[in-house]
């Protein structure tokens, strides 16, 4: 994660633009919370959050961080396939968040279209859906491989390198896999040595764009850059606005 985006303010400024313009107390939902930078920060400008995940130990760490900050949040253990079921009851969501590359964990096109159906059906008229996805055409094109951090990262007061270990299948549409190891440096010199391995099903954005239109979304925004590492597409509901995107070079 971004040094920025480590605390709820830094979360939120990477979405000023749209976030300045809603109006006092409109309802947010964060599907894939993660540790609840993003949410705790809109909760903090006095908006209405709901901050979901799929994980039960990243809902306690989103609530646990609101609790911190004294701000009031809904959190809620839901995947993506039970938004309907448990919030389709409640107002409809002025803008929905899926960021943080959460949407390349759906089973496939199938699936990632099932997760933006529930995420739309849940907009109010012209509410908006932001979502953020790494470039998969540069991660496909540069192939398997290991990733070694050049220089250490500093967090809470420790050191440590981060490795990441791509390992890209020759289809698209094939389950794909990282592997996040993070070695840590202790004062002593020893190494403690923490990994993760990611299931993921890459994407190319001409078809996100697409899925998002077959469901009736506009796309408002779009930062796509073949050349950049990750992109945000902002897509309306209601009546379809022109798309703005960044030239490419």
């Amino acid at each position: 994660m971004p040094e920025g985006k480590l605390t709820p303010a830094g979360s939120v400024a990477a979405f000023d633009d749209l976030v300045k313009r809603l109006p006092p107390g409109a309802r947010v939902l964060d599907c894939s919370c993660g540790t609840g930078q993003l949410a705790v920060g809109l909760a903090a400008l006095g908006l209405d959050v709901t901050a979901t995940d799929a994980s039960a130990a990243m809902v306690r760490r989103t609530q646990q961080l609101a609790e911190q900050h004294g701000v009031p949040l809904r959190t809620l253990r839901v995947s993506w396939d039970e938004l309907s079921d448990r919030l389709d009851g409640s107002p409809p969501f002025d803008v929905v968040f899926c960021v943080g590359n959460s949407l390349a964990h759906a089973e496939g096109a199938s699936a990632r279209f099932e997760a933006l159906t529930a995420m739309a059906r849940l907009l109010s008229r012209d509410g908006r859906l932001v979502l953020t996805s790494r470039t998969w055409e540069l991660v496909r094109a540069r192939g398997s491989r290991l990733d070694v951090g050049h220089r250490l990262v500093r967090r809470q007061g420790r050191d440590a390198v981060v490795v990441y270990n791509w390992q890209i299948e020759q289809r698209w549409d094939e389950e794909h896999h990282l592997e996040i190891a993070v070695a840590q440096l202790a004062s002593d010199g020893s190494v403690l040595t923490c990994s993760e391995r990611l299931s993921c099903w890459p994407f190319r954005q001409e078809e996100l764009v697409s899925q998002l239109h077959a469901l009736g979304l506009g796309v408002e925004s779009n930062t796509f850059d073949p050349d950049a590492e990750n992109y945000t597409v902002v897509a309306v509901k209601g009546d379809v606005p022109q798309t703005t995107q960044r030239d490419r070079p």
